[in-house]
């Protein structure tokens, strides 16, 4: 499905930036593994991709900052040649009711989460452009579509990633690359695994699925649009969230 494209996928230490780094390199593709900070969870993953027979490289970068950004890309390419796709997951949350939420909380969320996707996007279509195709992935969430009590920073954030794609996907349609983004709901990750149970069951119960879904569910729907069978489609939201939000 994947098969010979580069990919870069950013945050892919762990939950699901793994799962899709994963399913990338089980399809074929040859995958760019970005973290910040995770390193052994990084050479772990770069082990499971290897003993499966994929290609992967692992590149740490800070994606907020710019230079970071663009030396990612740039080390994709000086590494395989192209850049086929890019996934922009990396994300983090610092959450806190609106009235005690600090600007050091509500910027360092934006930071990575909205300024490194930009960034990403800026220097890999300065790539795709060339190459006239490509494809480009933003992961938001569904409190980006619905917000969230205690959130505000993370909705708007995941919102404005949505906004980013639908503006990237005008600019760049012309030359063949799409941009999508997908909207995750409650997934079984690390961050999930923390959450008391009570509250695990309060959001069960707001899900018509009745359960979390797995990264890997997420991981299908990124498969799918970076893939040839998703060439016409550009500007969409695929909301991954067992009916959470609709």
């Amino acid at each position: 499905m994947l098969d010979g494209k580069v990919a870069v996928i950013t945050g892919a230490g762990r939950g699901i930036g793994r799962a899709i780094a994963l399913q990338f390199a089980q399809q074929g593709a040859k995958v760019v593994v970005n973290y910040r900070n995770s390193i052994a969870q990084v050479e772990e993953l770069l082990a499971q991709i290897s003993v499966a027979g994929g290609q992967a490289i692992a590149v740490q970068a800070d994606v907020s900052r710019e230079e970071e950004a663009k030396k990612l890309i740039g080390e994709a390419v000086k590494q395989y040649g192209r850049l086929d796709v890019l996934v922009n997951n990396a994300g983090i949350t610092k959450d806190n009711l609106m009235m005690k939420m600090t600007e050091q909380e509500f910027d360092s969320v934006l930071d990575i989460n909205l300024k490194g996707t930009f960034f990403c996007m800026k220097h890999a279509s300065l790539i795709m452009l060339k190459q006239r195709s490509g494809k480009i992935v933003n992961i938001s969430s569904v409190v980006g579509l619905a917000g969230n009590a205690g959130q505000i920073n993370y909705s708007a954030s995941k919102a404005g990633v949505i906004g980013m794609a639908k503006s990237a996907a005008r600019e760049l349609a012309s030359r063949g690359i799409t941009v999508n983004a997908v909207a995750p709901g409650f997934i079984e990750t690390d961050m999930t695994d923390t959450l008391p149970d009570k509250m695990k069951e309060a959001t069960v119960a707001t899900i018509p699925l009745k359960r979390y879904g797995k990264a890997e569910e997420v991981a299908n729907a990124v498969s799918f649009l970076a893939s040839d069978a998703a060439n016409y489609i550009t500007g969409q939201v695929i909301q991954v969230d067992g009916g959470m939000v609709m």
